[in-house]
């Protein structure tokens, strides 16, 4: 058996790896191939350094990070993808996953947590898009690279396509030379002040229209025709320069330590990328954790001003019945699944330009449901769409000239195990070379002003176009 040397600090044993391989090998048949999914542990390095090094312009990418819990992980190219549209989205990549996960061996070295296969999903806000849009309605796939950090440690996970014709020996070569290329890649330095773009920005649809949108939304809520309508705004960008996606991501996840910092990428040149405060579900050892956050308010220039402008949030009967709606919708949905929900303690979530009413919710989750069922029930959640949901989502469609796409949306991932993180895609944009198009929403209830849910989206607005400019 030939292999390459390997450093010492590879905690694998490359007899047992071979022995697994041979044993893969094993299960093809002459026209099929196994999957094999091999972990190890390196040494610490940021998973967005190697996102830059060895994302290709035609390969599937996605980029997650949680930095107030110290993660952060990169999936690179696919083994194993799906694409597709329509209303069982869901139960289909659910479906795919599951037919993956046979088909996969899997060997681990290293006992961390985001070792062994990770599928990685981006559903777009409707089961349907307009043909124009460049991302799939949903897309899943298993990353043929993927490197996660937690804390202070590293893991890699290779999965691969085995046949039956394949020479073990040469694998594993090719695997070492892999691993030794990513292990070599330098960390980035910090890059200080970057530099400023010159560029125009122009509202997709007139703010006029956007107003009297909230308006006429008003009305129906007074008619009880609905009790709330998410409506959302967006602004495209032309820079002179094209955007860099990576120095992009670092300065969103210097800006907005507390938001889960994500990017997707479709294969064809245009990234969907955002820092969104929103999580949708968390699952971890089948205990669930959600998040109803809605309602909103500024942040104060000073200590003083924002405890005023917190104190207003929390007394505000319109921006606290926004936010029961949502406690109500994710409650009943989760109960509806066989899921008993327990809510926490209300609470402000204050980020770097916003703060919200936020009632984090957490229950345990019966064997028999998968999280994609979850996420099917939970989306969309009234703080992105509106109740009741299905003539909500109907106004919104009638309302905003523009396609959602993934905004406001789920993204995220499941493992083998069942656990899961699926954020709301808000706060975010869609790249393409020196173009953008950046989004932000509004909760229309009972009492909205209109001018006031203007100054919220501009305010949403322009926190991410100063990250991108």
């Amino acid at each position: 058996m030939l292999l390459l040397p390997r450093p010492a600090n590879y905690h694998l044993n490359c007899q047992k790896l071979y022995q697994f391989l041979v044993a893969s090998q094993k299960n093809c048949d002459r026209n099929c191939s196994q999957i094999v999914s091999i972990s190890l542990e390196i040494d610490s390095i940021d998973p967005l350094a190697l996102l830059e090094k060895l994302a290709r312009p035609h390969q599937l990418n996605f980029y997650f990070e949680n930095k107030s819990k110290g993660e952060a992980i990169a999936a690179i190219d696919a083994v194993a993808q799906l694409q597709l549209a329509g209303a069982n989205r869901f139960h289909l990549t659910q479906k795919f996953i599951r037919s993956c996960l046979k088909e996969t061996d899997i060997f681990d070295s290293s006992n961390h947590t985001f070792a062994k296969p990770y599928f990685f999903c981006s559903f777009s806000f409707f089961s349907e898009a307009t043909a124009d849009y460049p991302f799939p309605v949903a897309t899943v796939f298993l990353p043929r690279w993927q490197i996660a950090r937690q804390g202070d440690r590293c893991v890699l996970v290779a999965n691969l396509s085995i046949e039956a014709d394949t020479n073990i020996d040469v694998f594993i070569q090719q695997l070492w030379r892999k691993i030794h290329e990513i292990t070599s890649i330098e960390q980035p330095e910090n890059e200080g002040n970057h530099f400023q773009r010159e560029f125009s920005q122009v509202d997709v649809s007139s703010i006029d229209r956007f107003k009297q949108a909230v308006i006429d939304c008003s009305e129906l809520i007074y008619e009880q025709q609905l009790s709330k309508v998410v409506l959302a705004h967006a602004i495209d960008v032309q820079a002179n320069t094209n955007f860099n996606l990576f120095k992009c991501l670092n300065r969103l996840r210097q800006m907005h330590p507390d938001c889960y910092v994500f990017s997707t990428h479709n294969g064809k040149g245009q990234n969907f990328i955002g820092a969104s405060p929103e999580r949708l579900i968390s699952i971890r050892d089948r205990q669930l954790f959600t998040d109803a956050l809605a309602g909103s308010i500024s942040r104060g220039k000073t200590t003083a001003e924002d405890t005023v402008l917190a104190n207003q949030l929390l007394q505000s009967e319109k921006e606290r019945h926004e936010h029961r709606v949502v406690i109500d919708f994710i409650t009943q949905s989760l109960q509806e699944l066989g899921i008993a929900p327990q809510l926490l303690s209300p609470r402000l979530r204050r980020l770097a330009n916003i703060q919200h009413l936020w009632t984090p919710i957490q229950a345990k989750v019966p064997i028999d449901v998968h999280p994609l069922e979850i996420v099917a029930a939970l989306h969309p959640t009234p703080a992105v769409g509106g109740v009741s949901r299905q003539l909500a989502c109907k106004k919104i469609r009638t309302y905003e000239k523009f396609e959602r796409g993934l905004y406001a949306a789920p993204l995220g991932w499941v493992n083998h195990q069942g656990d899961s993180e699926f954020i709301v895609g808000i706060r975010s944009a869609l790249i393409d070379g020196d173009r953008a198009r950046l989004y932000a929403g509004a909760g229309i209830v009972a009492g909205s002003n209109p001018d006031r849910e203007i100054a919220e989206v501009r305010l949403k607005l322009q926190a991410l176009l100063k990250a991108l400019i």
